[in-house]
């Protein structure tokens, strides 16, 4: 069965934004684009709630732009390869390729998926994952920690969830970020 794996870029008190909502602390250097690359490949689908979605639909074009970095471009067609699953009820449509938009999140479903899928699937959007994890879905959690504080705003995990986990890695990335990935103990 493929594995449920969350993870996102965080700062070291744990946030995936400020409250204002900045993210620009974890704009990625060449080197981290070319680790965000090799986690992507072994992925199929990816679980995204509606923000993270309208984020990330931006790679639904950027080959198409001629300046862009060559790791730029590779992410791109990673990404375009992998299918998307949108959790929305405010969304009327999604506009990418190999896209399903779905109104509610429903764990039996997420589980089917999983059971049925040949490669991982990931999920993005701190909320969205909140729901998966209460829901014991998620399989593995990994945070790529960039050294800075930001002093609060959007969590990476909620706080009202213990998760007991068995570190599985840890790697020291360019610029002082740290990748820590764990399984989840049932």
């Amino acid at each position: 069965m493929a594995q449920l794996r969350y993870w996102m870029n965080t700062s070291l008190d744990g946030c995936i934004a400020d409250a204002e909502g900045s993210f620009d602390w974890g704009e990625p250097d060449p080197e981290l684009h070319a680790f965000f690359n090799e986690q992507e490949r072994s992925l199929g689908t990816h679980l995204y709630g509606r923000r993270l979605y309208e984020l990330m639909r931006f790679w639904e074009t950027a080959p198409d732009q001629p300046d862009r970095p060559p790791v730029q471009a590779e992410y791109a067609r990673i990404w375009q390869a992998a299918d998307k699953v949108v959790y929305s009820r405010t969304l009327a449509q999604v506009d990418t390729r190999r896209t399903e938009l779905v109104r509610d999140f429903d764990a039996q479903d997420v589980a089917r998926r999983k059971a049925c899928a040949d490669r991982d699937l990931s999920i993005g959007g701190a909320e969205l994952a909140a729901v998966a994890l209460r829901a014991g879905l998620v399989d593995e959690v990994g945070l790529v920690v960039h050294p800075v504080v930001v002093g609060g705003g959007t969590r990476a995990l909620p706080r009202d969830v213990r998760l007991d986990l068995a570190l599985l890695e840890e790697r020291r990335l360019p610029g002082g970020v740290v990748h820590l990935r764990y399984r989840v103990r049932s």
